[in-house]
This record gives structure tokens, sequence and C-alpha cells, in this order.
């Protein structure tokens, strides 16, 4: 009986541990100076960045900052958005898993270069 306990309790762990780390996808798309969604609202949560360049004509990027944040310092990003490559043209590249707490973000690519958006998190 002790044994059928200890695997059930190890089983819920486990269960309620993969739920609570469940990555999911933000997709953004590049065009000529400008990312094609204007603002994102999301939960608290894990996410990946997918970032796609739509006949840019050179390779784009992402940048995440906290608002309040100055942009312009590298050591103000959140880099783990940042895309692992460079996204060519006609191409999709990820970032690393980034957890979002709830408050307000700014992105942008500099080298596009877009305007910068907003990033709510509830």
């Amino acid at each position: 009986m002790k044994k059928v306990l200890a695997i059930l309790v190890f089983v819920l762990a486990f269960t309620f541990n993969a739920q609570a780390q469940e990555v999911k996808t933000i997709a953004l798309e590049q065009t000529k100076g400008e990312f094609t969604q204007k603002s994102i609202t999301v939960s608290e949560g894990t996410y990946v960045f997918a970032v796609a360049n739509n006949n840019v004509g050179k390779d784009v990027g992402l940048v995440l900052v906290k608002k309040g944040a100055d942009a312009s310092k590298p050591e103000n990003h959140i880099q783990t958005a940042y895309v692992t490559k460079a996204v060519a043209t006609g191409k999709v590249e990820n970032s690393k898993p980034t957890t979002l707490a709830k408050g307000e973000y700014l992105y942008f690519c500099p080298l596009n270069p877009t305007p910068q958006y907003t990033l709510t998190v509830q």
C-alpha cells in the first residue's frame, strides 16, 4: 500500500510540474519597417518568440524590454527573448523560453528598424 501511495504521489507531482512548465509560442511577423502585430496581450507564463521575416530584404531580430527601461541599453534587454539566430528573408527563427510576469513590455527590431510595440502580460 505504501508503494502504491508513493507512486501515486510521484505521478501527481510529475503531472503538476509538467503543466506548470508549459511553454507557449508568440508568433511575430516582420515586413519592411514594421511588425504586423501592433500589440499583444497574453497571460503570465513562459513563451518562445517565433519571428518570421516576410521579405524585409535583410536579416531581422527581436528585442524585448520591460516598459520604462531604456531600450537603447543592451543590459535592459530580456536576452532570452532574442532569436537564437538572425532571421533571414523568408525564414522563421525562435527565441529561448522566456518567462513573462504581469506588466508591460516593449518589443521592436533595431535591424529592420521598427517602432516599439506593446506586449501586455495580464
